[in-house]
């Protein structure tokens, strides 16, 4: 059976081996007092595309109102530097290399334990909502969201636009509105049956937007009449999506939910805008940063993020210390107080006592390894309408082969002598860069992002030694990569 490797013991004591924040969960705690979880992502949103990051033409006043009243991460990484590998490490809290998840396209694997798994065992009903893009939305795939921990999914195969086709539980259904708003909706029907049973919720919410092709809403274009027309759809779809942003925040107040709510906004990767005309308005996207979607530089990996929580974050602040998607599953579970037993190894850590003030440090580097391979085109609609074609009321699930059904193979090894591709080790301020010449040569260079966050200075030439300390850093850890890429956690 392909679900055999969704058998997972958990166990409701502290979590991961890290100080809990509630060493147990009390006979007496009700469910109300838990607190819920909404972890939202955008889809090829850059750094800089948020008026709290300095954009000087988009409109974006409800995630800078997030911005300005909870905890906002200014150096928040995406796993990758394109969605689906991202994804997936937003679900486990481990680099997505290790479970081949390489490029756009790639799924999870089933043995992995994903956020939603872990938080159903501390009592949570758990939803997705928009774009899934880890495998298929049918609903006998090992790796649908039904198979990967949710109990209700609104979901589509890939980025999609207005008026969108979505796997309801596996059935497919058309979704009336503008893509961003009609998302959150979904997840807002979720969240008030949660409310009504008086149970914790764990609701991931993410959008289609800004991902190409750019379709805003007439009245979204509007906003940027004065702007190319390109460029009218691009900002508009990202307003769009601050609006849902905005309407979510509203709803959570009028059902007297928002108080003890952790709202948690981030994009899965760096932009790919229109075509620029200058280079300041490439430089506007990126908020200054080096390179985009699809490589390792800032721009292609740091992206905007907030997390608010009014009962824990009573002020505003702000850190500067390096932190990504790898650490949203640790803190999830950390905050619900539930442990895995038997947790394949984990690249993130908590940021539960950064949310409580009592870090500043991150105890551990980070790393970003982009293996070569190709990756998997996914068109959402075609995959919906064939897939809508094959359903009957009685019959949901259409006869023929299973999607996804290989991926739990361990068939191919890699080897660790073979390192290829791009990688960076980030470890405080610095920033290693590994890259390969059209010779096929390792090159490496230094960078100190505290003072040189546009990545201009190489000073490999000037610190040998710590030059040569991040270089280890990284090789070990690609070597751990390996080691789960070929099965060793999934061992026991």
């Amino acid at each position: 059976m392909i679900y055999q490797f969704r058998i997972v013991v958990f166990v409701l004591v502290g979590s991961l081996g890290l100080s809990s924040f509630t060493s147990s969960l009390k006979a007496e705690q009700t469910q109300s007092s838990r607190p819920n979880i909404i972890l939202c992502m955008t889809d090829d949103q850059g750094w800089g595309e948020t008026g709290f990051n300095g954009h000087p033409i988009l409109k974006t006043p409800h995630l800078d109102d997030m911005a300005a009243s909870g905890l906002r991460l200014d150096r928040f990484y995406a796993a990758a530097p394109v969605c689906s590998p991202t994804r997936g490490s937003f679900l486990t809290g481990r680099h997505p290399n290790r479970f081949a998840c390489f490029s756009w396209g790639h799924t999870l694997r089933p043995q992995e334990v994903t956020v939603a798994e872990a938080v159903k065992s501390a009592g949570y009903t758990t939803g997705h909502f928009g774009k899934w893009h880890l495998g298929s939305v049918q609903a006998n795939s090992p790796v649908c969201p039904g198979n990967s921990g949710f109990d209700e999914w609104v979901s589509s195969p890939n980025f999609y636009e207005n008026n969108p086709f979505m796997s309801h539980n596996g059935v497919v259904t058309q979704l009336k509105g503008e893509s961003s708003r009609v998302t959150v909706d979904a997840a807002l029907k979720f969240i008030q049956q949660a409310d009504k049973k008086k149970q914790p919720f764990l609701a991931v919410i993410w959008f289609g937007n800004p991902h190409t092709p750019h379709e805003a809403v007439s009245e979204l274009k509007a906003l940027y009449k004065d702007q190319d027309p390109s460029f009218q759809n691009y900002f508009g779809e990202i307003t769009g999506v601050d609006r849902a942003m905005g309407h979510l925040r509203q709803q959570l107040r009028d059902l007297g939910l928002a108080e003890n709510t952790l709202l948690w906004f981030t994009s899965d990767n760096g932009p790919r805008p229109p075509r620029f005309k200058t280079e300041a308005a490439r430089s506007q996207a990126t908020g200054g940063l080096a390179g985009w979607k699809g490589n390792l530089w800032e721009g292609g990996i740091r992206v905007p993020s907030m997390i608010e929580w009014p009962a824990r974050i009573k002020k505003p602040e702000t850190s500067s210390m390096p932190c990504g998607t790898i650490d949203i599953y640790p803190t999830v579970l950390q905050i619900v107080g539930a442990k895995v037993s038997h947790q394949p190894h984990l690249d993130g850590v908590s940021l539960l006592p950064l949310i409580e003030g009592k870090m500043t440090k991150r105890s551990r580097p980070m790393g970003f390894w982009t293996y070569p391979a190709k990756g998997h085109p996914k068109r959402s609609t075609d995959i919906l309408l064939a897939l809508q074609k094959q359903q009957t009321p009685e019959k949901p699930i259409p006869a023929g082969p299973v999607p996804d059904a290989n991926v739990a193979s361990l068939e191919t090894k890699y080897s660790k002598k073979e390192l290829p591709g791009a990688a960076a080790w980030i470890d405080g301020d610095y920033k290693l860069m590994k890259s390969i010449s059209k010779k096929n040569q390792e090159e490496y260079k230094l960078y100190h992002l505290g003072h040189d966050r546009s990545e201009k200075k190489d000073l490999s030439g000037d610190d040998p030694k710590r030059l040569q300390k991040m270089k280890s850093g990284l090789l070990d850890w690609q070597k751990s990569v390996i080691d789960s890429l070929n099965g060793k956690d999934y061992s026991d």
